[in-house]
């Protein structure tokens, strides 16, 4: 498990390409056979990815949180953002087709992941948060959550949001979760960018072209600075930090959040105009 210690909008006008990519991207963790894990001190979350491809993967317990199963104190949600696949949790097993959600409450014991197909493996990604109380595995299929169309084609951010882990849907203590489809023609994913203080939150892009990037917005609204992202990689947010992105080609992503409040639209917008 890889450590990401929190960071101070201060550091970020002085951090160079690297340093900003070393703090804030999370470019390899999906490996075939593997589960590799990153936890953030920004409210102390754990990004999983999981790919197995010649053989169920179990997700261990990671000695650096100090717990003997994973889910001894914890809960997530987990998107399936490569082929068919099944995880089996305590015995029952859950299957998930590209792009479906499974809540994991705390309490479960063991974990385990699963391809269909080889050549097609499913890839796993898992965010998780503290909890303090128990919520029921629960899962959703592709679509069925809450869904809103937002954006207009004229200013490229026409998209379908799903909603899965959420205070009207899925019930959980921390982790807000779902998915957010572009439309054709649309490359902005968020606009206008926002922040949202009470908590943290994780852009995972999918859906890219081997050659194509996003280019994703962050730090301070007066302050920001630029990723580029690839395939299969995440972006941590700290709650004090802008976050949206422009693709060069279509693209999908994960959205997850973890803090004191679960509403939404809790949120502080920034219009480009106000954007340095």
């Amino acid at each position: 498990m890889e450590q990401r210690y929190a960071t101070a909008p201060q550091q970020v006008p002085s951090m160079s390409t690297d340093d900003l990519r070393r703090h804030y991207l999370v470019e390899d963790l999906f490996a075939d056979d593997e589960v590799r894990a990153v936890h953030s001190h920004h409210d102390r979350v754990v990004l999983v990815g999981a790919l197995p491809r010649t053989g169920p993967l179990r997700l261990p317990g990671f000695a650096e949180i100090r717990a003997e199963r994973f889910f001894d104190r914890r809960e997530a949600g987990i998107v399936n953002v490569g082929g068919s696949g099944t995880i089996t949790v305590d015995g029952a097993e859950h299957r998930l087709e590209p792009t479906a959600c499974l809540y994991v409450g705390r309490g479960a014991e063991e974990v385990v992941f699963a391809s269909d197909d080889e050549s097609a493996p499913a890839a796993f990604y898992l965010f998780s948060a503290p909890a303090h109380t128990a919520y029921p595995t629960t899962l959703v299929e592709p679509g069925s959550g809450t869904v809103r169309e937002l954006g207009d084609p004229l200013t490229s951010n026409r998209r379908t949001l799903t909603q899965y882990i959420h205070e009207n849907g899925v019930r959980s203590c921390q982790v807000v979760m779902g998915v957010t489809a572009l439309h054709p023609g649309s490359m902005w994913n968020t606009m206008p960018a926002h922040t949202h203080e009470r908590r943290m939150e994780v852009y995972l892009y999918f859906g890219l072209p081997e050659d194509a990037r996003v280019v994703h917005l962050l730090g301070e609204p007066t302050e920001t600075r630029h990723l580029v992202v690839a395939d299969r990689q995440a972006v941590i947010s700290p709650p004090w930090s802008v976050h949206s992105g422009v693709g060069t080609a279509a693209y999908s992503f994960v959205w997850a959040m973890a803090g004191e409040n679960q509403a939404f639209d809790d949120m502080d917008p920034h219009p480009a105009a106000a954007l340095r």
